[in-house]
Order: structure tokens, then C-alpha cells, then sequence
């Protein structure tokens, strides 16, 4: 019997052996830089957790009111790119999974869930900057018509302005691609979801972005923690289960000249409803000056969570407690370092990438069959160079 093993359980096989021993032998001083960063917070853990004592920025979720169990949901999304000789298969997808249920919970929740998305598109350079904006303005919708009262993004609240402002500048300069018709036709109502997010004004529907990874340091910076540490990473080892944060208002985007960034070009928008979507991105960039930043760490096996959320939720404690303790209860299981929606969604579009090759052979397939000429100029026109993909 012969087994075949996966490039996982083989990450060396096409290297050269001494490239292999070079880079080995050096993982000795990067072990020894690591040791010596992580011993240096655990030896200033009992300060800094002082300190956030000392200013008044530490609460215990106990503190808080405690309702009934919310119910939650995540979305997440991605796109992937298969780069062929004769043209691309695009393929995006938007997911929305709903939470461990609440046992009292008998609401029904109707679909779609998910959005779909795969079209062949002529090469072109932008075509993943206009894609992953189509991706996440459909994940932005799928969220915000979702009828619960906890609703994750995987992701900061800032990405959605940065996406979507890479998409106004290219969008119109591709007319004629599939998926920049989509986004320019479709980003009002992309905006207005996004908007809806910011806003959270339903005290029924609690949004809150939760980034895997930030450099931010919206509590190092005021405590003069080492800047070497982003808030996220030292949190982790200060707080003690069931601690947060008080609410500060996140850390804005700046130029060299300390000026906010935070932006949306709408001046290349063209037809009835150019004047609209430009106040529409006004108050998107007004809403996010309003953002405000938690840290929680609901167990000990779990690190501390960013949580990112309107200033109308962060100024309303019923609201805060509804976000806490609906996130603590979808934490249900050491193996799962994030809540149990957003780990789920994040597994279900991760998924895209990697099934796009089967999608491309199907089509090779199907073309084939209806082919007149020479079946190998299908393979050579089909045949992928590169694959791309993104979240």
C-alpha cells in the first residue's frame, strides 16, 4: 500500500538541501529574539495591567448587564483569480452564518446566505482591486439585512472605505469588464450597507468588526506601552478572562502631515445618482471618526479579541453588554481561537480558492465538447498560469 503525501506533510521536497540547512540554522537566533520578547512581557505583565487600572481603562464584563442570549451571525467573503493564457476566471463569494442558537430562539431566517459570483473577464491589471470590492459590498449587504442581534464582520470597520475607494478610481477607467459594471451600478447600495453598519441605530441589530490582525495602538500609545507591541498582541497576556476595555475612539488613518486619510473619491462617478452617493460617502467618513475600540478576552484559551463598534452601541451599556455576552457565547470550544460564526464563515469562503481549478476544468470540459477545431487549442487557451486570491 502507498500513501501520497501532501505538500504539507513535505515542505522541503523542492528545495535545494543546502537552502534548507541555511535557513534552519538560522531559526536558532529568531527563537532566541522571540524568547526574549515574550519574557519581557510576561515580566511587565502585572504593570501593564496596572496601568490600565490606574487611567480607569479596565472593566470586567460582570460590570455589565446581563441579558438573554443574543443571537449572532458573521459574514465573510473572498475572491479568486485564475490567470489563463486566453482570458481569466473570476469567482467571488459572500457568506452570512448564523451562530449557536439560542435554545428559546424559534425566528426563522430566510435565504439567500450566501452570494455567488463567477464570470470569465478579459486580463486586466485592476481586475482584483474592482473584484474584491464586489465581494465585499455583497458581504456588507448579506450582513445587514441579516435579522439577529449580534452581527460580526471578519474584518476592521475600516476596510470597506479603503476597498471601496480603490474601486471608484479603477471602476470607470474598465467599462466593458463584467464585474466593474457590477460595482459601479451597484455601490449605493454597498455604501448605504456600509453606512448601516457604522451607524448601528437598531438597538435590535449590534454590528461589530472583528480584525484577526492590527498594528493599532490606540491603548499602547496613551499608556506608553513599548511600541514595538500592538495592543492586540500585549492584551493577549495582560488581560484576565472575562476583563475588556473601556471604549476609546479608534485610531485614525493619517498623512505625513498628521492630517486624517480617511476618504471616498466619488468625483469620477457619473449619472443621477452621483450627487447622492457623494453625501452618502461623506457620512461614511463621518461615522468613522465615531468608532469606537474594545478589547475582550471571553476565556483563557482564547486571545484577546478586537472589537470595533458604532459610538451608539459603545455609549449604551445594555447594547455593550449584548455585543459581550453574545460574543462569549459563541466561544464554545478551545479549538476555535475566534467566536464559532466567524470561525465557520471564514472556513466556508476560504473554500473558493481552492475549488476555482475544478471550476475552470468543468469549463474546459464543456467547451471541448462544443468545439469544432483543434481540442488542444482549448487546453492551451485554458491552461492556468497563476491563481489569486484574496478575503
Amino acid at each position: 500500500m502507498s500513501f501520497i503525501q501532501s505538500s504539507d506533510q513535505t515542505p522541503f521536497i523542492d528545495l535545494p538541501a543546502g537552502l534548507v540547512e541555511e535557513v534552519l540554522s538560522k531559526t536558532a537566533g529568531v527563537s532566541e529574539n522571540l524568547l526574549e520578547s515574550f519574557q519581557e512581557v510576561r515580566g511587565g505583565r502585572e504593570k501593564f495591567h496596572q496601568d490600565l487600572v490606574d487611567n480607569g481603562m479596565l472593566l470586567h464584563e460582570s460590570s455589565l448587564e446581563c441579558p438573554t442570549t443574543p443571537t449572532t451571525c458573521a459574514a465573510d467573503g473572498s475572491y479568486a483569480i485564475e490567470r489563463m493564457l486566453a482570458i481569466d476566471l473570476v469567482a467571488a463569494a459572500a457568506v452570512v452564518v448564523e451562530g449557536l442558537t439560542p435554545p428559546s430562539e424559534k425566528r426563522f431566517w430566510d435565504q439567500p446566505r450566501h452570494i455567488a459570483y463567477v464570470e470569465s473577464e478579459k486580463h486586466h491589471e485592476d481586475i482584483d482591486t474592482v473584484l474584491r470590492s464586489v465581494m465585499l459590498g455583497e458581504e456588507l449587504e448579506l450582513l445587514a439585512k441579516a435579522p439577529h442581534e449580534v452581527l460580526m464582520m471578519d474584518g476592521t470597520l475600516t476596510l470597506p472605505i479603503i476597498y471601496f475607494n480603490q474601486a471608484l478610481n479603477k471602476a470607470p477607467e474598465v467599462k466593458g469588464m463584467k464585474c466593474a459594471d457590477i460595482f459601479l451600478d451597484k455601490c449605493k447600495d454597498y455604501l448605504k450597507a456600509y453606512l448601516t453598519i457604522l451607524e448601528s441605530k437598531r438597538s435590535d441589530k449590534n454590528f461589530v468588526g472583528l480584525p484577526k490582525y492590527s498594528t493599532r495602538r490606540e491603548i499602547g500609545e496613551k499608556l506608553n506601552w513599548p511600541n514595538q507591541y500592538d495592543d492586540r498582541g500585549l492584551l493577549t497576556l495582560v488581560l484576565n478572562p472575562g476583563e475588556l476595555t473601556e471604549p476609546r475612539i479608534l485610531q485614525q488613518d493619517q498623512d505625513t502631515d498628521g492630517n486624517a486619510t480617511w476618504h471616498i473619491n466619488t468625483g469620477r462617478l457619473q449619472g443621477s445618482e452621483a450627487e447622492e452617493i457623494s453625501e452618502i460617502a461623506d457620512s461614511i467618513v463621518h461615522e468613522l471618526s465615531k468608532v469606537r475600540v474594545v478589547y475582550y478576552k471571553p476565556k483563557d484559551w482564547l486571545p484577546a479579541l478586537r472589537l470595533e463598534v458604532s459610538s451608539s452601541i459603545a455609549n449604551n451599556k445594555a447594547r455593550l453588554a449584548t455585543v459581550i455576552h453574545g460574543i462569549k457565547s459563541q466561544t464554545a470550544t478551545p479549538s476555535m481561537l475566534e467566536p464559532y460564526p466567524i470561525y465557520m464563515a471564514d472556513r466556508t469562503v476560504k473554500s473558493l480558492s481552492r475549488a476555482l481549478p475544478a471550476f475552470r476544468q468543468v469549463a474546459t470540459q464543456q467547451i471541448s465538447e462544443q468545439y469544432e477545431g483543434d481540442i488542444g487549442e482549448v487546453y492551451f487557451a485554458m491552461h492556468g498560469y497563476r491563481s489569486e486570491s484574496g478575503r
